[in-house]
C-alpha cells in the first residue's frame, strides 16, 4: 500500500490530469497523448454492516465503521485495501504511458548527485550528499583547513585532492537495505565531534530507535533506545536527553540517557500527565541548554537543563497557565523568550536573567500587525522572523555586549524580497558567527540558501538576473555587512537549458562575487517564463483573503478556458509557503494555473486568522476556500469545469466539506491522508492524540460542540448528489493525528453520475 501512495504523491500532477482526461484532451492547452480512462469499470463495493451512535438524542449511523482496524492487520480490510487499488489500476490503466512521461520529467529535474550546503562546526564542515541513482543520503563531513580563522560569507569548502578528504559517517542507501520503509530524523553530532546518535524508522509509524555510534568508524555505542519519539538531544558528550510517547503516542515522558548504561536505567526526568498536552525538545543555539517544551493547542510552557550539570535535572523556566504560549533560548546571562497571550496574540520577545527568571524585560513588543513567529540567537545579534499582512519577514538586531543591560530593540534591519509572493525560513548557522544563514524560494524561484552577515547593516543585494546556460533568472545571495563580500551559496538551475536563481556572495567594494553552489533543476526550465501573483478574494463575511498564483506567461490565456489547481489548508496555524516544487513544472509547462488559498484556521495573517478558522468558526476556513475559488473563476483564470482542489490530513478535511458544500463548484479532487470522520474521531479519546486535538476542532462530548461540528464533518454529510471525480490517498501505517475512515461518496451518490 505504501509504494502505491507514494507514487501516486509523486506524481499528484499525473493524477490530478488522468482525471481531467475526458474533456482537457481537446479544446485546451494540456497536450494529452493517451486514451481516457475506463469509465465501464466495477468499483468494489464495500459490504455495509450498520453501526449506530447516539448522544444528546441524536442517531448517526455508519455502515462501514467496520473498516476501522488499529492492528491494520485484519485479512477483509486489507482484502478490501488492495481491491481499491486494482480498481485505481484498472482505471487508469489506459493513461500508463502518460504517467511514465509525467514521471520520467519529474526524476528527470532532480540532480540526483548533490550535496547541501556545507555547515561549519568547530573543526568540521557537515553535509549531506545524495547519489545518482541512490534513493537516500549520504551524511558527510570534512575537516576545515584552517580552523582558527573565522567564518565568512565567502568561505568555501575546499575539495581538491590536496585537501581534506571526504568521510562518510552513515550511508542511508546501506541502512535501508532489506527494508520496505526507512527514515532517519534526528541525526544529531556530539559537542566533541566524536559521536552521532539518530533516530531511525523502519515501519513508516513514527516510533523511533535511536542509535549511537562513533562519527569515524561507524562502531555501535552501546545498545539501541527504543520506543522513542525523534525529539532527541545531547546533554554534554556522555549523556542524551529523548522522549517517549503514551499508548495514545502523546509524547510525554522525557528521560536522561548515559552512554554505557542500559535503557531500563535511564532517568524520568518529567512526566506530563495532562493529556491535552505534549512534550518537545529544542536546544539553545549556544547549546548550553536543552529546554523542554510542553504544548497544547493553546498553552505552552518550558522547562531547561544546564548541559553542564546534568545532574541537576530539570528547571521551570516559564511555568504553565491557561492561554499562555511560551518558547526560549539563550545567550550570555540571559534567557530570551518569545510570549504570546490572549491580549498579545501576535506575541512579544522578552528577556530574563539566568539566575532570576521571574525579572522580565521587553525587548520587542507585541503588534497587532506584525506576528513574531521564532526568534534566532547569535552572539551578537537576535534575528526575527515575523509575517506581516501574510507575507514572511526576516529582521535583526544587534545585541549590546554580553553584561551589559538589556532593553526595548530599536533599529532593526529587515531583509526584502523582490517576489510578490515567497517563503524564508530559518537554517542552523554558527552561535559565535555574525552570518545568518536561510533558505528563500518562492513559487518561481527555486529554493537557495542566504549566508547574511549582520555586523554593519550595510544593503543587501537582495537578486541579480544574470545568465547561464542560455537564460536569466534571480539570483540568491549571502552578503556579509562587515566587508560587503556577497557570496553566491545555492541555487537551483538548468542543466542543458536555462538558469534559475542562483545564490552569491557578493563584495559590494571590489565587485567580486563567488559562486558557493549550484542546486539543479535538470530539464528545460528558465524562471522568466513564470509570472507570480498575489490576489485577494472577499470571503462571506467581507475579509479578505490571500491567494498565491503561478503559471507560465506562454502557456494560459487566463480567458477561463485554462486548467487551475487549487491548494488549501487552514488548520494548526501552519502557514501554506509559497514556494518552489519541481514537480509543479508538469502542470504549468502544460497550461495549468497553480494557486493557493491562504484560509483562515492558517497562520498567514496572524494568530487572529488562526482563531477565526477554528472551533465553532471553523466552517469560515471552508467558506473562505470556496470564495477563492469563485474569485478565480470571475477573474477567468479558469472555469468551474477546469477548477481542480488537492488538500492534505486537515487539508483533506477542507476537500471533503467543500465537496459536500458546493460539489458543482469543481472538476476534480485529491484528498490525501484526509481527516474526514471528523466527530467519530474526537469523541473517541483512545484514537492517537484526540484528547489533544480538542483545542483545534472542539470537545464533542459538548453538545454545542457536537452538533457544529456534525453540520461539516464530510462524513456525516456525504449525500446523494454529483460529485466530481475524487482521488483519495493514504498509507497503511499512517498514525499522524487521524484514523482515516474510507469515505463512501460513491455509496451515498447512487442513482446520480459520479465520476470517480
Amino acid at each position: 500500500m505504501e509504494g502505491h501512495h507514494h507514487r501516486l504523491r509523486l506524481c499528484f500532477p499525473l493524477a490530478l490530469i488522468l482525471f481531467l482526461l475526458p474533456d482537457l484532451s481537446s479544446g485546451s492547452n494540456v497536450s494529452l497523448s493517451c486514451s481516457p480512462p475506463m469509465a465501464a469499470a466495477t468499483p468494489p463495493a464495500a459490504k455495509k454492516v450498520k453501526h449506530e451512535m447516539e448522544m444528546f438524542g441524536d442517531v448517526r449511523i455508519d455502515d462501514y465503521y467496520w473498516l476501522r482496524d488499529d492492528s491494520r492487520s485484519d485479512p477483509e480490510v486489507l482484502s478490501y485495501l488492495r481491491d481499491e487499488n486494482a480498481y485505481t489500476d484498472l482505471v487508469m490503466s489506459a493513461t500508463k504511458n502518460l504517467e511514465n512521461q509525467i514521471y520520467a520529467e519529474i526524476r528527470g529535474r532532480i540532480k540526483e548527485d548533490d550535496t547541501t550546503v556545507p555547515l561549519r562546526k568547530a573543526p568540521y564542515y557537515y553535509y549531506q550528499r545524495t547519489l545518482k541513482g541512490k534513493e537516500y543520503v549520504q551524511h558527510c563531513r570534512r575537516l576545515v583547513p584552517n580552523v582558527v580563522s573565522p567564518p565568512s560569507v565567502n568561505e568555501t569548502m575546499p575539495t581538491g585532492p590536496d585537501d581534506p578528504p571526504e568521510h562518510v559517517i552513515l550511508d542511508e542507501n546501506i541502512k535501508s537495505q532489506g527494508h520496505a520503509y526507512y527514515s532517519i530524523d534526528a541525526f544529531v553530532i556530539s559537542p566533541n565531534n566524536k559521536l552521532v546518535a539518530y533516530a531511525e524508522d523502519i515501519k513508516g509509524d513514527e516510533i523511533y530507535t535511536v542509535y549511537v555510534i562513533d562519527a569515524e568508524n561507524g562502531t555501535a555505542v552501546g545498545k539501541p533506545l527504543v520506543g522513542l519519539t525523534p525529539y532527541l538531544q545531547w546533554v554534554g558528550d556522555e549523556a542524551l536527553i529523548y522522549i517517549t510517547m503514551d499508548q495514545t503516542l502523546r509524547p510525554d515522558k522525557v528521560w536522561l540517557h548515559k552512554l554505557g548504561t542500559n535503557q531500563s536505567s535511564d532517568s524520568c526526568l518529567y512526566h506530563e500527565k495532562v493529556n491535552m498536552f505534549s512534550l518537545y525538545l529544542d536546544a539553545s543555539e549556544s547549546k548550553k541548554f536543552v529546554f523542554v517544551n510542553s504544548e497544547s493547542k493553546t498553552t505552552m510552557f518550558v522547562f531547561y537543563i544546564d548541559v553542564s550539570k546534568p545532574e541537576e535535572g530539570l528547571k521551570v523556566l516559564t511555568p504553565r497557565l491557561e492561554g499562555i504560549d511560551t518558547s526560549a533560548s539563550h545567550r550570555g546571562d540571559h534567557f530570551f523568550i518569545k510570549r504570546r497571550s490572549d491580549e498579545l496574540f501576535n506575541s512579544e520577545v522578552l528577556a530574563c536573567p539566568l539566575n532570576n527568571t521571574s525579572e522580565t524585560t521587553v525587548l520587542i513588543p507585541h503588534r497587532e500587525s506584525v506576528k513574531i513567529q521564532a526568534i534566532q540567537l547569535f552572539s551578537d545579534h537576535l534575528v526575527v522572523y515575523e509575517r506581516e499582512k501574510g507575507l514572511p519577514k526576516v529582521t535583526f538586531y544587534r545585541l549590546p555586549p554580553v553584561g551589559e543591560p538589556l532593553g526595548n530593540l530599536e533599529g532593526g534591519q529587515a531583509v526584502d524580497f523582490l517576489d510578490p509572493v515567497y517563503s524564508v525560513r530559518p537554517s542552523e548557522t554558527q552561535f559565535s558567527s555574525s552570518i545568518l544563514r536561510f533558505w528563500y524560494s518562492s513559487l518561481r524561484t527555486p529554493s537557495s540558501v542566504y549566508d547574511y552577515d549582520m555586523n554593519t547593516g550595510v544593503s543587501v543585494l537582495k537578486k541579480i538576473q544574470i545568465v547561464m546556460g542560455g537564460a536569466s533568472s534571480p539570483p540568491v545571495y549571502d552578503y556579509d555587512m562587515n566587508t560587503g563580500v556577497s557570496v553566491l551559496k545555492k541555487i537551483q538551475t538548468v542543466m542543458g537549458g536555462a538558469s534559475s536563481p542562483p545564490v552569491y556572495d557578493y563584495d559590494m567594494n571590489t565587485g567580486v562575487s563567488v559562486l558557493k553552489k549550484i542546486q539543479t533543476v535538470l530539464g528545460d526550465f528558465d524562471a522568466s517564463k513564470y509570472i507570480t501573483e498575489r490576489q485577494w478574494a472577499n470571503a462571506q463575511d467581507g475579509t479578505q483573503i490571500p491567494i498565491s498564483i503561478v503559471y507560465r506567461k506562454d502557456r494560459v490565456k487566463l480567458d477561463g478556458s485554462d486548467p487551475l489547481l487549487l491548494y488549501g489548508y487552514g488548520s494548526y496555524e501552519m502557514s501554506v509557503e509559497a514556494d518552489f516544487q519541481k514537480s509543479r513544472l508538469s502542470l504549468l509547462d502544460r497550461g495549468f494555473v497553480f494557486a493557493i488559498a491562504h484560509v483562515r484556521g492558517g497562520g498567514e495573517m496572524g494568530r487572529q486568522w488562526y482563531e477565526n478558522g477554528k472551533l465553532l468558526k471553523k466552517k469560515n476556513t471552508f467558506t473562505d476556500f470556496i470564495s477563492c475559488a469563485e474569485y478565480l473563476v470571475e477573474m477567468n483564470y479558469c472555469s468551474k469545469e477546469k477548477l481542480c482542489i488537492d488538500g492534505r490530513s486537515a487539508g483533506g478535511l477542507l476537500i471533503g466539506a467543500v465537496l459536500n458544500m458546493r460539489p458543482d463548484l469543481f472538476r476534480a479532487a485529491i484528498a490525501g491522508v484526509p481527516f474526514v470522520d471528523v466527530l467519530t474521531t474526537m469523541l473517541d479519546p483512545s484514537i492517537p492524540l484526540t484528547t489533544a486535538e480538542w483545542e483545534e476542532w472542539g470537545d464533542p462530548r459538548k453538545e454545542e460542540f457536537y452538533f457544529y461540528m456534525k453540520s461539516y464533518s464530510p462524513m456525516d454529510n456525504v449525500k446523494a448528489q454529483n460529485y466530481p471525480n475524487i482521488l483519495v490517498t493514504t498509507g497503511l501505517n499512517v498514525s499522524a493525528r487521524f484514523v482515516l475512515i474510507t469515505y463512501q461518496v460513491r455509496g451515498e451518490a447512487e442513482g446520480y453520475e459520479n465520476r470517480r
